[in-house]
């Protein structure tokens, strides 16, 4: 049976690390979320209306642990960064396109 500690975090560290694939996404994923959350909240008053607001009803109070809450709803999901694509289209030197003043 595993132990189960009483922390100051909720939600449990260990409820958020079987959603990532590393301590260190996690970090990633939660503070990036929680900069959206603090610009939120932070443009309410403009009117612009152009950033994603909270994804959980809290009593939080900061954006991280709001964020850390969506991670554990799976309102935020982790994925596997896409790669560049630049070797594939960037072209050898010498070649390319003829300049027009060249004839």
């Amino acid at each position: 049976m595993p132990q189960s500690h009483d922390t100051m975090m909720s939600p449990p560290i260990e409820n958020l690390l079987g959603r990532v694939d590393s301590k260190f996404s996690l970090v990633t994923l939660a503070a990036r979320r929680a900069r959206n959350i603090n610009s939120y909240f932070n443009q309410l008053g403009d009117g612009l209306g152009h950033m994603v607001p909270p994804q959980v009803s809290s009593t939080a109070r900061k954006p991280l642990s709001l964020a850390f809450e969506e991670i554990d709803a799976d309102k935020i999901v982790w994925a596997e960064p896409v790669e560049e694509v630049a070797e594939e289209l960037s072209l050898p030197v010498g070649e390319g396109f003829a300049d027009d003043d060249a004839g």
